[in-house]
């Protein structure tokens, strides 16, 4: 229990220090661009005077680590700041999209589990035969398919061509329109799960693989025990921990590559509001999005690892 108390203090301690390292990184590459925030909320009109009274209203004449430090305590209040000529809230922008992305993601995660499990276990039970074949076959398919590729092979495919699922087009609420909500996030969820579910099949075949061959799987074969009973009771139990792992570090390479899908999609999360940004020049809606998604990808990703902790006793020796 020390040990693992120990460990856990370790990645909580490594949270804030990570996130330090985000906000430092992004707010400073951003500083780099040409982009002056008060000709956007001015008018590219605006006369030097009202230029200079808006850098002075808002601090953009200060020194950069003063900003930095006046954005974090902004930052750590939940403000993170506002754009365009009517001063909109980029906390306010980013709650709108953030859900939508998580929901990409976590889509896309079930499914992409739900397959690679049922492929990798069969593959596994099926070693070096046809059921085998066909499935690496896939894997490696899923593996060198870029998901934004098969993204729009899909649109081409099942909206242009065959018109059965919708590419584009307002997300209804899945509380209100259940199965439009689902025909409107399908297509997306297949397409972040493809590249995801090749990874994960190999992972599972090898875990079993290698589980498959140990002495008690032999032992309890010969004491006349069922397949069925030594694969459900012990194999799967003992073979699952480093894909499921694997599987919990992937959300937050999910989460990104949602960012990129829902462009394609046109659906409102945080890629789209990223995307706003750039064409709008508005620097610091794209900086609160990237801050947001990055530090969304440190949290996830420790989280994880702390279960992982708790799911694994023998790494807790460590």
């Amino acid at each position: 229990m020390n040990n693992l108390l120990r460990l856990i203090g370790r990645r909580l301690i490594a949270l804030p220090i990570m996130a330090l390292g985000v906000t430092i990184l992004v707010f400073f590459l951003m500083s780099f661009s040409k982009v002056d925030p008060a000709y956007n909320a001015l008018g590219e009109s605006a006369t030097p005077e009202a230029v200079a009274q808006y850098h002075e209203e808002h601090g953009l004449d200060d020194p950069l680590p003063v900003r930095y430090v006046r954005y974090m305590e902004g930052l750590l209040h939940g403000d993170l700041g506002t754009y365009g000529a009517a001063s909109y809230s980029v906390g306010e922008r980013v709650a709108k999209a953030l859900p939508v992305t998580i929901q990409l993601t976590f889509m896309g995660l079930l499914i992409g589990a739900i397959l690679s499990f049922a492929l990798g276990v069969l593959a596994a039970l099926y070693r070096d035969r046809w059921p085998d074949q066909v499935i690496r076959v896939i894997s490696i398919a899923g593996i060198a398919t870029p998901s934004f590729w098969l993204a729009v092979l899909m649109i081409l495919v099942f909206s242009s061509y065959l018109h059965v699922l919708p590419a584009s087009g307002p997300l209804p609420s899945p509380a209100q329109n259940f199965g439009g909500y689902m025909a409107r996030m399908i297509l997306p969820s297949v397409a972040l799960a493809f590249p995801l579910t090749g990874q994960m099949t190999r992972i599972v075949r090898t875990a079993m693989v290698e589980e498959l061959d140990k002495d008690y799987v032999r032992t309890a074969k010969g004491a006349g025990l069922p397949n069925a009973v030594i694969v459900g009771k012990n194999v799967l139990r003992n073979a699952l921990i480093t894909p499921v792992t694997t599987l919990g570090l992937k959300i937050g390479y999910l989460m990104g590559g949602a960012v990129v899908i829902e462009t394609i999609f046109n659906l409102p999360g945080m890629g789209m509001a990223i995307l706003e940004g750039i064409q709008g020049n508005e620097t610091m809606l794209v900086q609160g999005v990237v801050i947001v998604v990055a530090l969304s990808f440190i949290v996830i990703n420790i989280v994880v690892d702390m279960l992982y902790l708790l799911i694994n006793p023998r790494i807790r020796t460590v």
